[in-house]
C-alpha cells in the first residue's frame, strides 16, 4: 500500500471528506422530511427518489451491453 504515493490517499481523504459532507446534508434533509411528513412519508419519498434515479440510470444505460 505505500507505493500507491501521498496524492492518492490525499485524493482519498478529500473523497471521504467530501462523502462525509454529503452524507450529513442527506441526514439533515431526511430527518426534517420526518419531522414535517411522519416516518412512513419520508421513506416514501426517499424511496420515490431512488426507484427516480434507477430509473434515468437505466434510460442512460439501455444501449449498453
Amino acid at each position: 500500500m505505500d507505493d500507491l504515493g501521498a496524492s492518492f490517499w490525499f485524493k482519498m481523504a478529500g473523497l471521504f471528506v467530501v462523502g462525509a459532507i454529503v452524507l450529513f446534508i442527506f441526514l439533515i434533509i431526511f430527518l426534517k422530511a420526518i419531522y414535517a411528513w411522519g416516518f412512513l412519508a419520508a421513506f416514501l419519498a426517499l424511496a420515490v427518489l431512488a426507484l427516480g434515479a434507477g430509473w434515468f440510470v437505466d434510460r442512460r444505460n439501455a444501449g449498453v451491453t
